[in-house]
């Protein structure tokens, strides 16, 4: 007679042997925590106990006795990548993926294939949100010439400069937002500084703008002396700060 150890430790073995017997190829069995799956082959699985359970015969120590197979996870974003791995487990339906289930970016240049408009950008290449190649920053004064002192007024190189932004601006695959920054020398007050900075920006920006490049995507930001590029204690130095940045994004 089997005392109550014995009968339970009995049960424990048959039920999960019944389970298997009740199912046919890959079927799936829980023990002691543990998921896995027999192969249909005829060997053991080693179980949560350390015994080796075949699917008819019960507990045997004859090899062979394979270890438990992990149950494969979930997909749930369906890329093709399992939950367990995926790095990126939102990625948006039939983009293409890499090995970590993060969206491909074939060219490098931050934005995924699947949102890229222009695939090829160079290597370095100045983006915008859709991946096409914008102009690279530009600074006009001191290629050619300065803005006079206490002066807002465009020059004619400088309007040569402009030309020049316009077209690459014009000719760019890129939808590219400028900002264009006054900027002048640090002789008289801040404030006033301040206001001759931002019509120095403008003047740019309306030259620009009559050249087919929209206000729209186009802002003007005034520094005042803030942001020199040059010695204020000499007169070059002071030209070269009295200037327009215009930055591209």
């Amino acid at each position: 007679m089997f005392d109550n150890a014995g009968k339970n430790k009995v049960a424990a073995i048959l039920a999960p042997v019944g389970l298997i017997i009740g199912l046919s190829g890959n079927a799936v069995l829980a023990e002691g925590m543990n998921t896995f799956a027999t192969s249909g082959s005829g060997e053991g699985v080693l179980t949560g106990y350390g015994e080796c359970l075949k699917a008819v015969g019960g507990v045997t120590d004859a090899a062979p006795c394979v270890k438990p197979m992990a149950m494969s996870d979930g997909d749930a974003d369906g890329d093709g990548v399992p939950d367990s791995k995926d790095k990126c487990p939102n990625t948006p339906a039939g983009a293409v993926v890499d090995a970590m289930g993060c969206p491909k970016d074939s060219d490098g240049d931050g934005v995924p294939d699947f949102k890229d408009n222009c695939p090829d950008t160079p290597k370095g290449a100045k983006v915008d949100p859709m991946g096409c190649e914008i102009a690279g920053n530009m600074m006009i004064n001191i290629t050619a010439d300065h803005f006079d002192f206490d002066s807002a007024t465009l020059k004619p190189a400088m309007k040569a400069e402009l030309d020049g932004v316009a077209g690459k601006v014009m000719a760019s695959k890129g939808n590219e937002m400028l900002e264009i920054v006054g900027h002048t020398d640090s002789t008289g007050p801040d404030a006033y500084n301040q206001g001759l900075s931002e019509r120095r920006a403008q003047a740019a920006a309306d030259y620009l703008g009559g050249k087919g490049i929209s206000a729209s995507n186009m802002t003007i930001k005034g520094m005042g002396e803030s942001a020199p590029i040059a010695d204020n204690a000499t007169r070059d130095g002071r030209a070269m700060n009295r200037r327009v940045e215009i930055l591209t994004k």
